[in-house]
């Protein structure tokens, strides 16, 4: 559902617009509002609801007596935030997970099929070049059988 990486800027009151690919995307599987909270590697995850509810429902099954089932837990949905695209095309970050993803001014927004994740333009050019040269081992390790 979403595919491809896009540079944007916040605007003064906090807003990113959603990649036009992204808001057509949302329009035709009826999307009316997402979920956006901590993610992993320093980013935003922002969710679908059907995909949050996916996610939500995976993440309830780990037992709250496990101490890393209940960190991961708190830590994700502490950080939650049900949110709307407004008639403009814009999205209001929190400024918790603005803060949580060093988000300044600029942000590169990446679809990752079921999801997007929102990186701050700095975090996400180090992660691609750190990440790149090993594209292949890591597709030989997590693409096994």
């Amino acid at each position: 559902m979403f595919y491809g990486e896009y540079e944007h800027t916040i605007d003064r009151k906090g807003r990113v617009i959603v990649p036009a690919k992204f808001r057509q995307a949302l329009k035709e599987h009826d999307v009316k509002s997402l979920f956006l909270t901590r993610g992993l590697d320093g980013c935003l995850f922002l969710f679908p609801e059907s995909e949050w509810r996916i996610a939500e429902s995976r993440f309830k099954q780990i037992p709250f007596t496990k101490g890393e089932g209940r960190k991961f837990n708190r830590m994700f949905f502490s950080g939650a935030a049900e949110v709307m695209v407004d008639g403009l095309g814009r999205l209001l970050l929190p400024k918790t997970l603005k803060e949580f993803a060093q988000i300044k001014q600029d942000v590169v927004i990446v679809g990752v099929s079921s999801r997007m994740e929102i990186w701050s333009k700095e975090k996400w050019q180090a992660f691609y070049e750190s990440s790149r040269q090993s594209f292949e081992e890591v597709a030989e390790r997590v693409m096994l059988e």
